[in-house]
Formats: C-alpha cells, structure tokens, sequence
C-alpha cells in the first residue's frame, strides 16, 4: 500500500516554513489531524479538519476509517523525538507512514546556545516528573530540557537552588522560530524571569556550589543521603548488591522489604529506562521510600504497601528481585523465584543466623553464589584506631534457568 498517512513536523514559522513536499500533503488530504495550535499555523485546509480529542488515542478510529486515503497528522518539529509518531505507528504500519520532520526544540535550543547537541543531556518534564531532572545535575554539564508549561523553568531553578546549584545559568527559550521568540537567561539563585510561554525549553549550564551532592554514575550513594529510621542496606553492602543485581537497559525489580528504598532508588539511577517496584509492609516507611525517590530523582519509583507474598500479586512480572527484609519466610522466596522471569537474578541478603541457613539450603539445593560480605570501619579506640566490624552479610544470588 502506498504511504497514505503523512506525519508533517511543525515550527513556530509554519505555514511559510513547510517544506513544498509537506504543503502539497496537506493540500491533498482528505483529513488533517492536529492539535489546535497546530491547525491554525497550518490551515485552513481544503480537507476536514479534527483537533485532538482526550486521550489521544481516541482520534485513531476516524484515522484508520481513511485508511488508504492521504491523511495528514500535524505534530511539533521532530515527531518521533518526544513526539506523536511512535504512538501513530503503533497503529499504523510504518511502511504505510511518510515522515516530513520539521528542527526539534532541542535542535534548535542548541542553535540559540552555540552548542553541541550530541554533548548535550536532552529530556523532556512535558507530562513527567519534575524531579527526573536531578540525576543529570553534574557539574559541567549542559541540559537542554523540554518545559511542562510557563512554570516549569522557574520549578527548575528554584530545584538547582535548593540542592545545591544556585549558580548554574539557565536560558529559557520561547516560541523558537516565530516571531513571538524571546530568549532570556538568569542563575538559578537569582532567577527572576517570572512564567514563560507555555511552548518553552530551558537551557541549563550546571555549576556546582560546594557541598553539593551530583548523583554519580556508580552504585553506593552514602547512607546519609538517604532519610532513614537504620533499615537501610548500607552503602558497601549496596554497592556490591547492586552489582550482583546487573541492572539492564528496560529491567523491572522487586525490592521486597524496601526498608528505605535504597537499592531499587540506585538500581532505578542505572540508566532512565529501569523501573522498580518497592514492596514494604510499614506505612510510615513506604512514605520514607517515596520521599527518597523523589529527592533523588526518580519519582517514578512505585512503592507497594503490604506484607510481602501477598502484596506480589498482580505487579509486572520483574526481571530481577532483591530480597533484604523478609527473607526468613520461605513462602516469600517461593513467590519470587515463581514470579521471576527465566534468566532473571535473585539476590538474597542475610544477616540472621536463622535466614543465613536459609540461603544455605537453598543454595544447596539449587546453586548460584554464595558469597560473605564483610565490611570494617576505622574508629576510635581511646586515644587510638581501630577497625570495627559490621555484621557479616551473606549474599544469595541465583539465576533462574
């Protein structure tokens, strides 16, 4: 079939800035489907006009109805980055799709700035956390972040103010490529620009006060950083979970006995693509988890309340689990290994005598590693040093065949 759907890229110089391919597509088709932003840059039209409705996926009817029929979808500068497409072409065939991108926000944020857009940390906060903005704070770094709305870059500066990045500039960018475009930059400590216009990307050149806290790219964040009541996998012990864990591009974890949330917080920190599951029995520190998450940059940590096989049911099937509290119940590893997918991990960690003759068993009778970990510190001893030993951990980890 010939290509009979056309996603047109839109910019702020639309209609005179359309390609002579995307104006005789609009020209020919039948229906034209856009925001109502974008209808009026690019109208008025000779075919019928839809504005999408709520959700989005609403509109797919009417476009599959034409199918075979030039069609249009009108969608802002690059579609298929942060855009419309990829959602259009999981209802129509890709091959049946003609593409006619228009310079994304971010290409043209990097123009405005002189920079180089492969060097730069590119996301978006339209229809997501806010938050997801703190583990890409590092000090050097150049962020291009698509904005929410008019409030967005005010909430990003007062967020660099707080945590420690008060001298950091940003840029706010409005309406770019159309006459309405306003460029205006401010530090985050003294920002004072007032709402921007709701089409807006923020430009931000990260500078690091002293004491601030970077979320580095390796796994065992210190304990303090962390709010906790002590039901914490402290940070050695972390750092090597995390590694036996192998989190993996797109990965789903079970932290089961969350605790503060430690471990699925850093596994969440790997890479944006990983998701995980705290489970945790206590109502005040499920809160704890999720204030964690929130402060360190992934919101989007789902926190379960409930006691743990029961509270397993009916969550995604994980790829991965750890196991740091509730591990003396053998129902509750039955229930994981069950859940886990084949060649997905368990790490299992113990520190009771009781739950240690557990993982003894079951590594026994089933294999994997089993691997002591032991951690000392330097303190005083009178007017001297010593090396104080934590409790000794024994670490489970099993591969599901």
């Amino acid at each position: 079939m010939t290509r009979w759907l056309t996603i047109v890229g839109l910019g702020e110089d639309a209609p005179a800035g359309l390609s002579p391919a995307a104006r005789e597509a609009i020209a020919q088709a039948e229906l034209v489907v856009g925001g109502r932003r974008h209808l009026d840059l690019a109208g008025p039209f000779r075919g019928e006009a839809m504005a999408w409705p709520s959700p989005l996926e609403g509109a797919f009817p009417a476009i599959l109805a034409r199918r075979g029929r030039p069609t249009v979808v009108l969608a802002t500068g690059d579609p298929f980055f942060y855009g419309v497409g990829s959602m259009i072409a999981g209802h129509v065939d890709p091959n049946e799709i003609a593409v006619l991108p228009a310079p994304s926000a971010f290409t043209l944020a990097a123009a405005r700035m002189g920079w180089a857009g492969q060097d730069c940390v590119r996301l978006s906060l339209h229809g997501r956390a806010l938050e997801r903005i703190q583990p890409h704070l590092h000090p050097g770094a150049r962020l291009l972040v698509l904005s929410w709305d008019g409030q967005t870059p005010g909430w990003i500066a007062r967020r660099l103010a707080a945590t420690g990045f008060g001298p950091s500039r940003l840029t706010v960018l409005e309406r770019m490529g159309g006459p309405a475009e306003r460029i205006r930059s401010a530090t985050a400590a003294a920002f004072d620009l007032g709402p921007a216009d709701p089409l807006n990307t923020v430009a931000a050149e990260v500078i690091a006060e002293p004491g601030a806290r970077p979320l580095p790219f390796t796994p065992g964040l210190p304990d303090d950083w962390f709010e906790s009541d002590g039901q914490i996998t402290k940070r050695e012990v972390r750092a090597v979970t995390l590694s036996s864990l192998r989190p993996l591009r797109g990965q789903m974890l079970w932290d089961v006995g969350a605790g503060s949330g430690s471990v699925g917080i850093e596994w969440m920190l790997a890479d944006p693509s990983c998701r995980a599951v705290a489970v945790e029995p206590r109502a005040d520190r499920a809160e704890r988890v999720r204030r964690n998450a929130a402060a360190l940059g992934v919101p989007d940590l789902a926190v379960v309340e409930g006691e743990a096989p029961d509270a397993l049911a009916g969550l995604p099937l994980p790829d991965a689990v750890f196991v740091g509290g509730g591990a003396g119940d053998t129902g509750v590893l039955d229930a994981v290994m069950a859940a886990l997918k084949p060649g997905g991990r368990l790490v299992v960690n113990a520190v009771t005598l009781e739950t240690q003759a557990i993982l003894i068993e079951r590594h026994g009778a089933l294999g994997g590693d089993l691997v002591e970990i032991a951690i000392a510190r330097a303190d005083a001893i009178g007017g001297f040093r010593g090396l104080r030993r934590a409790m000794a951990v024994l670490q489970w980890v099993w591969v599901k065949p």
